[in-house]
């Protein structure tokens, strides 16, 4: 059940005692749930002459009662329809989604919470996106880790494939960089042939954690020519790090230079009010209402690390759903396996694989390899859409857990499980049965 179908349950019960009986079984029964949008609720009605008598009778009395369910919605939209199914697919007509490349379509400028920490390297992201090659080259971003850099570079690539549709973006994280390198090598001139026109013929470079360049001097000199041979084009290059250049060691001293030749730029972990508001536009993305004081508790209490946030707003919702109850601190901590202050959990990789081989007694061999048996590539779909419902990773990191693969094969292995859930009852008792022990882990 959703988050906002328990709230509209919660609402029923105060509607029921402030409508007639009448009212109440031959409109307000009728109403369906099926989406929340800021501090709306969206009600489904079956035709135009229902909605129109929500509107003239029956608004003020539903207002009044979503405002006393004090769970942050005060308002309604409705939506004539057949239902949730029939909204969801009006939702998917009428949606502008970003296609192609290995880069998270959710990853944009505007989808990015802006505070104090890190409006520097957004504002430096935004310009170098509206003037590839132009405004600073290169752009170095640095930080620890899960503070925003690898959302901001795929914002830049989301920006330009949006808006500069010609122009040939590239990202990569620096691990990839280095293994097309190695198997460029191991195959041959013509494959290192390949391997240079593939990232040395591109308007924009992205590449994640360069960090990783340390130690690897045949990595360090091919990417020594390849950004010289871009800057020379005056391609824009944007690089990440967890460190600035001149404390990342055994790394040349000529790239160094080089990458503090153009804008360095360093992000620092949010504040209290910045981490609230990432939480709040989370669990807007989630469809799911989520009380203020409880995401001010998980945002004081969870750390600066945004990714692990984001991962402990994540279960605290999918408890909500298996218990069907509303969230409230209360439950946050119960859900986390902590009283208030304690130390919290959260949800690995290892153990959703772990509990998915161990349900469907399959060995991780098998369900990280390539065999594509039925009893082995059903569990597989089920893990990957599971770490995507409960962590937040970028799909192609969930490609690279499960066994190496396309971020291709997460999106079909996801959309084939939800469309599961919806029209195979023994998929949905599965994945609830899986969402519980991850859970209890």
């Amino acid at each position: 059940m959703e988050s906002y179908e328990i709230l509209w349950n919660g609402a029923l019960e105060e509607l029921e005692t402030k409508v007639s009986a009448i009212s109440y079984s031959t409109y307000i029964t009728r109403l369906t749930p099926v989406d929340f949008k800021g501090n709306k609720i969206v009600l489904c009605v079956p035709n135009e002459l229902f909605a129109k008598q929500i509107a003239n009778s029956l608004s003020d009395k539903i207002r009044a009662a979503l405002i006393n369910s004090k769970s942050g919605i005060t308002d309604f939209e409705l939506y004539v329809g057949k239902g949730k199914e029939d909204y969801m697919q009006y939702l998917r007509n009428n949606s502008d989604t970003l296609q192609g490349g290995p880069v998270n379509p959710a990853f944009t400028f505007d989808s990015f919470v802006v505070g104090p920490s890190n409006e520097y390297i957004y504002a430096a992201g935004k310009a170098v996106a509206e003037n590839p090659g132009e405004a600073y080259n290169p752009l170095f971003i640095y930080g620890g880790t899960g503070l925003g850099k690898t959302h901001i570079l795929m914002a830049i690539a989301n920006h330009i494939k949006l808006h500069s549709p010609s122009l040939n973006v590239l990202y990569a994280t620096c691990e990839q960089f280095t293994n097309q390198l190695i198997e460029s090598i191991s195959r041959g001139s013509n494959k290192g042939s390949e391997f240079r026109s593939r990232y040395r013929n591109v308007d924009v470079l992205l590449i994640d954690d360069v960090q990783f360049l340390a130690k690897k001097e045949s990595t360090q000199m091919e990417f020594f020519h390849t950004f010289n041979e871009l800057v020379l084009q005056n391609k824009q290059i944007v690089l990440t790090s967890d460190r600035p250049p001149k404390e990342i060691e055994l790394l040349e001293d000529r790239l160094k230079t080089r990458f503090e030749g153009g804008l360095l730029a360093d992000v620092q972990p949010p504040d209290l009010e910045t981490r609230i508001a990432i939480l709040k536009k989370k669990a807007e993305e989630k469809k799911c209402v989520v009380d203020i004081k409880v995401l001010a508790y998980l945002a004081e209490t969870g750390g600066e690390d945004i990714r692990t946030l984001i991962g402990k707003l994540t279960k605290v919702i999918f408890f909500s759903k298996l218990q069907e109850r509303a969230i409230t601190v209360d439950m946050a901590a119960e859900a986390l396996k902590e009283s208030i202050g304690g130390e919290q959990e959260e949800i690995k990789a290892d153990d959703i694989i772990k509990c998915v081989c161990e349900f469907f007694k399959i060995s991780k061999n098998d369900l990280l390899g390539k065999k594509r048996n039925k009893e082995f590539v059903e569990p597989r779909h089920i893990c990957m859409y599971l770490i995507n419902e409960l962590m937040s990773l970028p799909l192609m990191t969930i490609g690279q857990i499960i066994g190496g693969r396309d971020y291709t094969t997460v999106i079909h292995a996801r959309d084939k499980i939800e469309e599961l859930i919806k029209t195979n009852h023994k998929t949905a008792v599965q994945i609830n049965d899986l969402k519980n022990l991850i859970l209890k882990k």
